[in-house]
């Protein structure tokens, strides 16, 4: 069951960059098409795409759209460019590490075709082969991760999951949505529970969304919900994506997940993890290495266009936080399902 929408893509008769604007959702369905540094890294920063593998597709082909307008036969010139456009894309949000994953492969591909004698036309169309593969893998990635999923999931089970992880997040199924998009076309009949994730309400507006239009069993709740709706017995596993995990086991999410987590902990609930492997960043030790996007705190206070706190009030707007491996029963990847010791057992992964 997978979505039709892509939320990153490629037009490729005009060479622009579509991005489905998520800031409008659940009320307009409207596309952004660029293809200057300055728009696609203003798409990013203001979470017209968001969620670490999307991310990480907007940047590839927002690379690759821009070095295409770039009138040069000069490889040392591209390569300048390619720089430039690679550094300040980098700029917009800190914390995904698929953004400086995507950017890192693009410019492994230029040196690749540089150190091979291409000329500057040949360097682009390597370089957009390269985007479309991290879109197709990505998919293929997607799938991957949801059948392991569904070996830890049983039928007619309570499924919680904070801020979205599906498909608009990715380009297909989704990390967290996987199981639940592959258990519905297997007859799980699986009961979801949505929390909102304030303040920017990812949760209610994009993935109650996503689920519901796909015709799954959806519920929304509100963040500070969760507690008594585990309480009652509603909710038999902790689903959530990543926008970083670091090499102990440490996991970054939307605000919130660390919440979620210890309650699930008091309430002997198994909290999972999924992401791609490109999520996992080896080279950040601890969560405590995770740099923390901090927001504008405008979308605290005036919420939507909704005055909800005095405007000279501060207010203080962390994007993610770090939940420790102490909390995680496991983390679900497109390679298989990583239990703790995490840090032995995510070193085997990446030397399959």
């Amino acid at each position: 069951m997978t979505k039709s929408i892509v939320p990153a893509r490629l037009n490729e008769s005009n060479d622009k960059l579509i991005l489905l604007d998520q800031t409008l959702l659940p009320e307009e369905e409207k596309y952004l098409e660029l293809d200057t540094k300055e728009g696609v890294w203003k798409a990013i920063k203001n979470l017209s795409v968001r969620g670490a593998p999307a991310i990480g597709i907007a940047a590839a082909y927002g690379l690759y759209v821009c070095l295409k307008k770039i009138e040069t036969d000069s490889v040392s010139e591209l390569e300048k460019e390619l720089v430039k456009i690679s550094d300040h894309l980098a700029a917009s949000r800190p914390t995904a590490v698929n953004l400086f994953w995507a950017l890192k492969r693009m410019k492994k591909r230029f040196d690749l075709e540089k150190n091979e004698g291409k000329n500057v036309q040949e360097i682009k169309d390597a370089l957009l082969e390269e985007s479309n593969q991290i879109l197709k893998e990505d998919q293929e990635m997607d799938k991957a991760i949801g059948e392991h999923a569904l070996r830890l999931l049983e039928p007619g089970m309570g499924l919680l999951t904070h801020c979205n992880a599906g498909g608009l997040a990715t380009s297909g199924y989704g990390t967290a949505e996987a199981p639940m998009y592959l258990g519905c076309d297997r007859g799980y009949d699986f009961k979801i529970y949505a929390d909102e994730t304030r303040p920017l309400l990812q949760g209610a507006r994009i993935t109650a969304f996503e689920l519901y239009e796909a015709g799954l069993d959806v519920t929304v709740i509100t963040d500070n919900m969760a507690a008594q709706v585990m309480k009652e017995g509603k909710i038999d596993a902790v689903l959530v994506g990543s926008d970083r995990i670091a090499a102990n086991g440490d996991a970054a999410n939307k605000i919130g997940t660390l919440g979620v987590a210890i309650l699930a902990k008091e309430y002997g609930i198994p909290f999972y993890f999924l992401a791609p492997t490109s999520t996992i960043d080896l080279e950040t030790e601890t969560g405590a290495d995770i740099e923390i996007e901090l927001r504008d705190p405008e979308e605290i206070r005036n919420g939507f266009g909704k005055r909800t706190a005095p405007k000279e009030v501060k207010a203080y707007n962390p994007a993610f936080d770090v939940t420790p491996k102490e909390y995680i029963t496991a983390i679900i990847t497109e390679k298989g399902i990583v239990e703790p010791p995490f840090r032995e057992n995510i070193k085997k992964l990446f030397k399959d």
